[in-house]
């Protein structure tokens, strides 16, 4: 199939199987003190992979988290940035093997630095082929504001760098969708924003691959599926481990696949680790489906006049020092009065 972007269409690459089965693991998150304990996250995660794959055919596509290697904590930016990976570190070649091993796609979240980004703790959620190289990095397209009690967010985003990323990128890979031989996939850990997931939906995202830690709502990841018509997943992380900051059971657990119609075909039933597998059909799926059928014309308008709270390129030249400094460097920034 090509290029084909008439209405009601959308391009996509062939497919390599009519069916194939996708693997959510609920895993642990702990907030890595150092480098060792970074290192033993890893260790942990590479080892839950060859448990996925240790008896039976195992995942054609693997999901994890968002923070599996450094998990998350109240760090300050340079912290963060000591606890950041690089697209090609050693991190990503140990996943990469592990994908060429079983001959797999794996998918993982993570905070990375980009020398193109200096400065920037990004957050990008990845996809490496079962050839072991990197199919797809998607930035987070915007953090939540007003969320957290005292702090904001301090990963760039898209939004936060609107204007350069374009230039840099290109408009399209603001909302960017893989064509991949398993089907047309988006990763997002952006949470609460359900025109950017249609966006993706209308762009021709088929599996969406949500990535969490520390909660997430299930009903705005369940309406994904149902008003969009596409099968999504979301991957949040287990119990913690009791030798970190946290309590155990801090947003633990929900981890979950969803069908075309909002409902979950497969959910954790607990907090443990756990690993959770779903067939997609994707070949069946392809061949009937759409993208969302909106009425664009009875609110154009209404979008057309809205201005959001806060403006896009907050981050181009400032970058706060810690997640107390953003809480007022963002709220000094509010277009809404």
């Amino acid at each position: 199939m090509g290029e084909d972007t008439s209405p009601g269409r959308y391009p996509t690459a062939p497919l390599a199987k009519d069916d194939w089965t996708l693997g959510v693991v609920q895993s642990r998150i702990h907030p890595a003190r150092d480098r060792a304990e970074m290192d033993d996250n890893l260790a942990h995660m590479l080892h839950l992979i060859d448990n996925a794959y240790h008896y039976g055919a195992g995942p054609d596509l693997l999901l994890f988290h968002e923070f599996p290697i450094s998990g998350w904590d109240t760090w300050t930016r340079e912290e963060a940035l000591e606890r950041c990976i690089g697209l090609d570190g050693p991190e990503v070649a140990a996943i990469a093997q592990k994908a060429r091993q079983y001959g797999a796609h794996i998918a993982f979240g993570a905070y990375v630095s980009d020398p193109d980004w200096p400065g920037h703790v990004l957050s990008l959620t990845n996809l490496i082929g079962p050839d072991g190289e990197l199919i797809a990095s998607h930035w987070k397209a915007r953090n939540v504001r007003g969320l957290f009690p005292g702090f904001e967010l301090f990963t760039t985003t898209i939004y936060d760098v609107l204007d350069e990323y374009v230039a840099r990128y290109g408009a399209d890979a603001v909302l960017p969708v893989a064509r991949t031989s398993l089907g047309n996939i988006s990763l997002s850990s952006t949470q609460l924003e359900p025109e950017l997931m249609r966006a993706l939906a209308i762009k021709g995202a088929e599996v969406i691959l949500r990535t969490a830690s520390g909660s997430f709502t299930e009903v705005d990841v369940a309406s994904t599926a149902l008003h969009n018509r596409v099968y999504v997943a979301i991957a949040n992380n287990a119990l913690l481990l009791r030798k970190g900051p946290y309590f155990e059971d801090t947003g633990a657990g929900g981890s979950a696949i969803f069908g075309p119609d909002g409902r979950a075909i497969v959910r954790a039933e607990g907090k443990h680790e756990t690993l959770l597998q779903a067939r997609i059909p994707i070949a069946s799926f392809r061949s009937r489906h759409l993208p969302p059928d909106i009425h664009w014309d009875l609110y154009r308008d209404v979008f057309d006049g809205y201005v959001s709270r806060f403006p896009p390129n907050m981050f181009a030249d400032e970058r706060p020092a810690t997640l107390g400094d953003t809480a007022d460097y963002v709220s000094g920034r509010s277009r809404w009065s």
